[in-house]
């Protein structure tokens, strides 16, 4: 069952992924600076420190953000 939390998560990204395809199209950021950002961001979640849990999920986003990276995801590509 989600939970509301899953929910918002869900949005965030969808809404984020909506944002970074619109600059991409608009060419207000090139794919390689938009990987950046996302690389950025798995990397922020792949040194976070915390209880085991906290690092479990932190681990858990880095991977998911990296799959969006192999994926293409957040760039039209031909």
């Amino acid at each position: 069952m989600s939970t509301a939390s899953e929910h918002a998560g869900q949005a965030a990204l969808s809404i984020c992924e909506a944002l970074l395809l619109a600059m991409n199209d608009r060419g207000l950021l090139p794919e390689h600076e938009i990987v950046g950002v996302l690389r950025d961001a798995a990397a922020t979640h792949e040194n976070a420190v915390g209880t085991e849990l906290e690092m479990e999920r932190h681990r858990a986003v880095a991977e998911m953000i990296n799959t969006i990276i192999a994926g293409g995801n957040s760039v039209r590509r031909p």
